[in-house]
């Protein structure tokens, strides 16, 4: 008696077609199954400090433009990545200069590294000046300019977010992102508040959130963004945790700082991008004589918006 040949296992089959589609709508259908449709497999989140591009746009000679710390060949992304669903880079503009941007993106988030200048987006004009940080509607063009020194910028965008969907933003005049400016001085009386205020064991850190007037029932700066300004105090840590949200810092001041990422130690420069992947247990340290400051941006709000942040305190 002849063996039965042995069936396919349905991990192994590939997408199937229509047998005998009746046009080109059904010809476009595809069919997967319970064992082959649930096993992708994509490359991880690579956790990262960038430090060559934050030598570059402090360099006096990087002429005006942006520096991506791009990350997508890595993650196999089609489109320039920091993450997933976040894109980082850093901006300079030459004395006297402008540089125009019109990202596609639901916002842009900027902090001011060094120099002072104006923002000109959907109507109006920002005055800005280092330490500020301030947000742009997407979809709207952009213009900044600096004065009469150079001016650098970071910035973050949910660029890669709304390319996976080839999406476009909302028109400026009908979005869930208005021009926010957030002056240095106000960012400092807010971190005094909270110095002046107790915590308790659930406390993740000391850190100022940024929102908006659209947006403050959220608690967000994006619909689906996170940002904060983090503290640690002299000779302190944060503890262990971790979290499902990527996140991109901007290391913006402390000495002889450094982070735990999923084991690895990352040890601070000025002004350098550290990515942390998603779910990756990390931690901050401050061995420094003065109190450390990290600007953080997390896609934290898809994530709350979702039910699945998962926040846990690993020590």
């Amino acid at each position: 008696m002849l063996d039965k040949p042995a069936k396919i296992d349905m991990a192994d089959m590939p997408a199937q077609r229509a047998a005998n589609p009746a046009d080109e709508a059904q010809g476009r259908a595809r069919y997967f199954n319970s064992g082959n449709a649930f096993n992708i497999k994509l490359p991880p989140v690579p956790g990262h400090i960038f430090t060559d591009p934050a030598t570059r746009a402090l360099d006096p000679e990087t002429p005006t433009g942006f520096i991506a710390c791009d990350q997508s060949a890595a993650m196999d992304c089609p489109f320039a990545a920091t993450t997933p669903l976040m894109l980082a880079r850093y901006a300079v503009v030459a004395a006297g200069d402008t540089l125009d941007a019109h990202f596609i993106a639901t916002g842009a988030i900027w902090f001011v590294i060094a120099g002072s200048g104006q923002c000109d987006v959907a109507g109006e004009s920002l005055h800005f000046a280092p330490g500020d940080v301030f947000l742009t509607p997407g979809g709207a063009k952009t213009r900044l300019g600096a004065g009469a020194d150079r001016v650098v910028l970071w910035l973050v965008t949910n660029e890669p977010q709304l390319a996976v969907d080839r999406a476009l933003p909302h028109p400026p005049d009908d979005g869930p992102v208005e021009p926010v400016h957030y002056p240095a001085a106000e960012i400092a009386r807010q971190i005094d508040l909270i110095y002046a205020a107790s915590t308790n064991e659930q406390t993740s850190g000391i850190a100022v959130i940024f929102s908006s007037d659209r947006l403050e029932a959220a608690r967000n700066i994006l619909p689906t963004l996170t940002l904060s300004l983090n503290t640690l105090p002299a000779g302190t840590h944060q503890r262990a945790h971790r979290h499902n949200s990527a996140a991109i810092t901007l290391v913006v001041g402390g000495e002889d700082c450094f982070s735990m990422v999923d084991g690895q130690r990352c040890d601070w420069s000025p002004w350098a991008t550290l990515v942390t992947p998603p779910g990756a247990p990390h931690s901050h340290h401050n061995g420094g004589p003065m109190r450390a400051l990290f600007l953080i941006v997390q896609d934290g709000a898809l994530h709350y918006h979702a039910r699945t942040m998962g926040f846990a305190f690993l020590e």
